[in-house]
């Protein structure tokens, strides 16, 4: 219980932000192909997670990914599973690196209907969540994507998001509820308004000792989140990159006080398999620090 206090006040009240190192099968070839490994320099499935392990470890092994302004990074099942340096990810994230680990535990999204796209559903997440516990895991992310300001659709999304979050809160980890607002969304300010009042609703109806950690888009209406993050229920509230460049994210990050970054393309933006180990290094530090900079604004 030690570590997971010492874990949890880290996310808490730490200056910092949550690297996200959780693209799974479907987003694993976009990621890789920004980092310049193209499809045919893999072949199949095995090959191209391995692949995308190996520019995970150059991350969480470069200098700058340390607990100095790292709190935390997500990490996707086969990354779990894997090992850095010998010692399974979670391990070694924290023992060597001081970053808070947690996993990515939905199975992606369900088609669009009412304007959003729910989780898909999820038959195994006690086994899994059994398994993050063993492996030394602080908390869960979990996505959903909201498309338009459609009040049943969001409603619903919340909904999901709180009985999943109920559920992991239940086998002793924390949960980041993500219910992401498209950037693209010709309402995307009404959409945020909406969700915000029902995340609320369903945070004044969660019982003392289940938590959250909030993983939202950078909202329309700077400050807009910010009574979220004040509640009692929530010990973090972080923003997702969702499409913005590093410039971009950072900039608009910059203007909500309460919340920190939680940054996956955005992150990795820039860098390149074929830098060397003192360019790939510079190139991630440089990120880190305008991601770091923003959060603390």
């Amino acid at each position: 219980m030690a570590t997971k206090d010492e874990q949890r006040n880290r996310i808490a009240t730490g200056n910092g932000f949550i690297a996200a190192l959780d693209q799974s099968g479907g987003s694993t070839p976009k990621a890789l192909s920004q980092y310049g490994v193209e499809p045919e320099d893999y072949n199949g499935d095995a090959e191209m997670f391995a692949a995308v392990h190996a520019m995970r470890t150059r991350i969480i092994t470069a200098d700058a990914f340390t607990s100095e302004k790292v709190l935390g990074a997500i990490l996707f099942e086969r990354t779990m599973d894997g090992e850095v340096n010998g010692k399974p990810t979670a391990q070694a994230l924290w023992e060597d690196r001081g970053v808070v680990p947690f996993l990515k535990i939905d199975k992606g999204l369900a088609d669009e209907a009412d304007g959003v796209q729910m989780l898909k559903p999820m038959p195994d997440l006690d086994a899994l969540l059994a398994k993050a516990n063993e492996k030394g895991i602080f908390g869960t992310k979990e996505r959903s994507l909201i498309h338009r300001a459609d009040a049943k659709g969001i409603a619903d999304v919340v909904a999901q998001q709180f009985d999943v979050a109920r559920q992991v809160a239940a086998a002793g980890l924390v949960p980041i509820v993500e219910p992401e607002v498209n950037i693209h969304s010709d309402s995307k300010a009404e959409a945020e308004d909406i969700l915000n009042a029902r995340i609320m609703e369903h945070l004044d109806g969660l019982p003392e000792g289940v938590d959250v950690i909030l993983k939202l888009t950078i909202p329309t209406k700077a400050g807009l989140y910010d009574a979220a993050a004040d509640h009692a229920r929530v010990v973090r509230v972080v923003a997702l990159s969702g499409g913005y460049s590093t410039d971009e994210a950072c900039a608009l990050l910059a203007q909500n006080h309460k919340m920190i970054a939680s940054f996956s393309r955005a992150l990795a933006e820039g860098l390149n398999v074929k830098m060397s180990d003192a360019e790939f290094n510079a190139a991630l530090a440089a990120n880190v620090e305008a991601i770091y900079a923003a959060s603390i604004a």
